[in-house]
């Protein structure tokens, strides 16, 4: 399936304007990294680090969907001992995937997914992975946030993956009021200073992680407290 395409920018998406919010972020991104510094990346970022390839960071996402970060790791981990490659991979049965990557979350799904997306990239793609969204979303069981995490960390180029925790941190700051992380990508695109595309995702997991949680945020140990909107929030710490 191609996936929710990339919306046309509205107005609206960036209450504080285009220069406010862009100003904004640029106080926020290095705040952020301060505050996270020195804790654990995330697993596909770390898998990416580790093997520099497009195909593992490709899979390792595909797992990591509505997944604990350290089951991520350990599925990821499992299923690449016993196959690490395309050809590898789709030789495996579905039943064979599913229990490698237990527990993670819709495990039956996402083995079918990765068996049906590591035959089309061995068998009708040469077994390279696409380096274009275009390519990435014809992929079974690739979406928006998938293709662009493969793009940034499995071919260092530009682009911006927005998951639960940068749509919630980006709309609860109060630089974006977007519906959903179509429309988020799209406003920060329009104002986050390009050097900060690809390192947006890994501060922000991290920081959604540690601070900015989804239910009760600690602010008071929040570094941009005192210019976040709190956009949502019904109880902090």
């Amino acid at each position: 399936m191609a996936g929710p395409a990339l919306r046309e920018l509205r107005t609206e998406w960036l209450p504080l304007g285009k220069r406010r919010a862009t100003a904004a972020l640029r106080r926020v991104v290095p705040a952020v990294r301060a505050a996270v510094e020195g804790a654990r990346n995330p697993s596909v970022t770390e898998i990416a680090g580790r093997t520099r390839s497009p195909f593992r960071v490709l899979v390792s996402t595909v797992i990591s969907a509505r997944t604990k970060d350290e089951v991520t790791g350990e599925a990821s981990g499992r299923l690449f001992a016993r196959a690490s490659t395309p050809r590898t991979i789709a030789a495996l049965s579905e039943r064979t995937i599913a229990a490698l990557i237990y527990p993670a979350g819709f495990y039956r799904t996402k083995a079918r997914a990765i068996r049906a997306l590591s035959r089309s990239i061995a068998f009708d793609l040469g077994g390279r992975v696409p380096n274009t969204m275009e390519g990435l979303l014809e992929l079974p069981g690739v979406g928006r946030k998938t293709a662009n995490l493969v793009l940034t960390l499995g071919f260092g180029a530009p682009g911006i993956c927005v998951d639960t925790h940068v749509h919630r941190i980006s709309n609860r700051l109060g630089v974006v009021r977007t519906a959903d992380p179509a429309e988020t990508e799209s406003a920060l695109r329009a104002a986050l200073p390009r050097r900060h595309w690809i390192e947006i995702n890994d501060l922000f997991v991290m920081f959604g992680q540690t601070v900015c949680v989804p239910v009760s945020p600690r602010c008071s140990a929040c570094p941009v407290s005192r210019s976040c909107r709190r956009a949502g929030v019904k109880r902090s710490r």
